[in-house]
């Protein structure tokens, strides 16, 4: 008995270190990100789940080159909802715990991309838990030096770990942030990755060490490509294809997004959930792309399988 209660214990111990490790991740990306744009500052919103647990948002709104910016950090817990229970194919009655950071980027200048980040953890009254999480670009017009550039970051950060990890993960951001009905992918991808669970403690130390060089690539990478584009030229061609990207981006986030449609299913916090959507966003009847050269090549890049590190 005693060794089940000092498992337990240690068990909640590591939760604690998770949940508050994701704190001071939303603390220190919303200070890196606040001074790189130079003029916004997050506001906070703090909440409270009625089933257990609650979160923060924080999101700018109209700063000096972020539009829209939000870093949500949650941490929740109570019965698993019967969705979960059926998508994870448990036949027991469980508790669970989910803790996370989850950010989207949305600039003024259609040079500067959307960004979205997420890391997360998720744990079983069981002893099931697992991290998740991933990184992705949505460029509004595609710069393959600068797509090269960030995958190129995120292979250096993943082949730390496992020289592995930067194909997998690739290859299951482009699966994912895909939209079937466009037939074409949400932008140049990035590293996705879901249900990284461990056998031994050493295991779980090391993935999550894994999720915390991720969560900490945010700032330096997202801050240099805003200072890179935030200052390019740009007329009402460029704005009119962002707001055109933007609606795809919207798409996406609606139909097949799995994380906000099953918050939205699950009576998750609505303002927090869509966050992720641009403050102003378009959709022209049968565009015609080859109007804005710019824009179809970019079109044109939004394939699975582009080498962007070649």
């Amino acid at each position: 008995r005693s060794k089940i209660l000092s498992q337990k214990d240690r068990n909640r111990m590591e939760a604690i270190e998770i949940i508050n490790y994701f704190k001071s991740l939303q603390d220190q990306i919303c200070d890196g990100i606040a001074k790189a744009d130079g003029q916004g500052t997050f506001k906070e919103d703090v909440w409270t789940r009625e089933e257990g647990g609650g979160g923060q948002s924080r999101v700018i709104q109209h700063g000096k080159i972020l539009e829209k910016a939000g870093v949500n950090f949650s941490a929740v817990h109570g019965p698993l909802h019967p969705k979960m229970v059926t998508s994870l194919d448990i036949k027991e009655e469980v508790d669970f715990l989910a803790t996370g950071v989850s950010i989207v980027m949305h600039p003024f200048n259609p040079w500067v991309p959307i960004i979205h980040m997420n890391v997360r953890y998720f744990e079983l009254s069981n002893g099931q838990n697992w991290f998740g999480g991933g990184i992705d670009l949505t460029p509004h017009i595609i710069i393959p030096e600068q797509a090269k550039w960030f995958h190129q970051q995120l292979k250096s950060a993943c082949d730390l770990f496992d020289p592995m990890y930067y194909p997998t993960y690739q290859k299951w951001a482009d699966d994912y942030f895909y939209s079937p009905h466009r037939e074409e992918t949400r932008g140049i991808g990035g590293i996705f990755f879901d249900y990284l669970k461990s056998n031994t403690a050493e295991e779980k130390e090391n993935t999550f060490d894994f999720v915390k060089k991720i969560g900490e690539s945010f700032v330096p990478i997202y801050s240099h490509l805003m200072q890179l584009n935030a200052d390019k030229p740009f007329g009402q061609e460029e704005k009119d294809f962002q707001l055109l990207r933007r609606g795809r981006y919207v798409e996406f986030n609606l139909v097949h997004d799995r994380g906000t449609k099953f918050g939205l299913e699950t009576n998750g916090r609505t303002e927090s959930i869509l966050m992720s959507m641009p403050p102003m966003a378009s959709w022209e009847y049968m565009y015609d792309s080859s109007q804005f050269p710019e824009g179809q090549k970019t079109i044109n890049l939004l394939k699975k399988g582009v080498d962007w590190l070649a």
